[in-house]
């Protein structure tokens, strides 16, 4: 896998990726139904070109070549300081082979001036928790709406200060 920005002719492979990711991850969570309704609003093709123009961030893809395995997506703050990474998913067939790594990594190469990287994660969602305390996150705290204001899903809030 090598990592490149994300560009319009990928946005319908990264659509994809989401909505089966989503699936492996969330239906046991919010069910079927919901994920659906979730992914065709936060994962519409309108909803993921827009963060290719969203100043100050970073839309980043995995790529083998023959398919995306994963993206991630950043923002920084009006002073730089502090990232949010907003999605990093790896294809379920994909993860455990480095390729989050490789992610997480480019996004923070990204913003040189940042000092701290924040994140959401739904505290049923092991396998991103563990992945996140690898890499250094810590939990500082929580959300009642994850992603989006008024979203009504809580989320854990993790950090990890940057040198």
């Amino acid at each position: 896998m090598f990592v490149r920005t994300a560009s319009e002719r990928d946005l319908d492979a990264v659509r994809d990726l989401l909505v089966e990711t989503w699936h492996a991850t969330y239906d046991g969570i919010y069910g079927v139904a919901r994920v659906i309704e979730i992914t065709d609003d936060w994962h519409s093709i309108a909803a993921l070109r827009a963060r290719l123009t969203m100043p100050r961030s970073e839309f980043v893809l995995a790529d083998d070549g023959e398919m995306i395995g994963g993206m991630a997506f950043a923002s920084a703050s009006d002073d730089d300081k502090t990232v949010m990474l907003h999605q990093l998913y790896v294809r379920p067939g994909q993860q455990g082979r480095g390729t989050g790594r490789l992610l997480l990594d480019e996004i923070i190469a990204s913003f040189p001036e940042a000092r701290t990287v924040k994140l959401e994660v739904e505290e049923a969602n092991a396998g991103a928790i563990a992945f996140y305390k690898a890499n250094g996150f810590e939990d500082v705290g929580r959300t009642a709406n994850c992603g989006r204001q008024d979203s009504g899903i809580p989320a854990l809030i993790y950090e990890r200060q940057l040198s």
